[in-house]
C-alpha cells in the first residue's frame, strides 16, 4: 500500500499539476504566518532561495504534524530581483509599481518544494527560473493591470506567464513548471523512486 499524499497548498494551479499528472492527493492548506517568516528571514540576511526552500518546509512541516502517516508537499515561490523579494500585490497600484521595478530589466522565480514524512523533510528542491522583462511602457503597464487584475493580484510580480502576462517578456530561462510554482518533474521522479507512484 501506497503513502497518501497531501498538497499543503491551496494553489489551484499546483493542484492542477499534480492531478494532470495522475498522482492521487488530497490537500490540507497550511497555516503559517508566511509575511512575518519572511521578514524575519530577511531581516537575518537568508538568500532568496533560502527564504521559498524555508518557508515550503514550514508548510510541509505544519501539515505533516496533523497526518504523521502521510508524504506532505509544503511548496513556496519566490520572486527575487537581486536579493530584493517581491510579494503579491495589495492593489493595483502596487502591482503597477512592482512592473515598473520589474521592466527592461532581469529578475528570478524561484519555486521550493519539501516532502515531509517519518517526522522529517525527506525531499526538497528549488528551482530556479531567470527572466528578462521588456521595457514595456507605462501606458501598457497600466492597462494591463486595469485588464487582468482579479487575476494578477494572487502572484508574486503582478503577472502570470500562462495569460496576457506573457507578452511582458523577451526571454525566459528555465521549466516551465517552476514558472507555474512546482517543480513538478523533480518531484514526479522522487516519488516514482520511493515507490509511491508506478514506474
Amino acid at each position: 500500500m501506497t503513502t497518501p499524499i497531501i498538497l499543503a497548498s491551496g494553489s489551484e494551479i499546483r493542484a492542477t499539476l499534480l492531478r494532470n499528472a495522475a498522482v492521487p492527493f488530497s490537500v490540507a492548506k497550511a497555516r503559517i504566518d508566511e509575511d512575518m517568516i519572511r521578514q524575519s528571514l530577511t531581516a537575518e540576511e537568508a538568500s532568496p532561495r533560502d527564504i521559498a526552500d524555508t518557508l515550503a518546509e514550514l508548510k510541509a512541516q505544519r501539515v505533516a504534524a496533523k497526518h504523521p502517516d502521510a508524504l506532505v508537499i509544503g511548496c513556496d515561490q519566490i520572486l527575487a530581483k537581486g536579493r530584493t523579494i517581491l510579494s503579491k500585490p495589495e492593489t493595483p497600484a502596487r502591482a503597477l509599481e512592482q512592473l515598473q521595478s520589474l521592466r527592461g530589466d532581469k529578475h528570478q522565480l524561484l519555486s521550493a518544494a519539501v516532502i515531509y514524512g517519518e517526522g522529517k523533510p525527506l525531499w526538497r528542491h528549488v528551482g530556479t527560473v531567470r527572466l528578462q522583462m521588456r521595457d514595456a511602457s507605462d501606458t501598457y503597464l497600466q492597462d494591463y493591470v486595469d485588464r487582468n487584475w482579479e487575476s494578477i493580484r494572487h502572484s508574486v510580480g503582478a503577472y502570470k506567464l500562462e495569460e496576457e502576462g506573457v507578452r511582458l517578456f523577451t526571454r525566459i530561462d528555465g521549466d516551465y513548471f517552476n514558472v507555474l510554482g512546482l517543480p513538478l518533474l523533480e518531484l514526479l521522479s522522487y516519488l516514482t523512486l520511493r515507490g509511491d507512484l508506478p514506474s
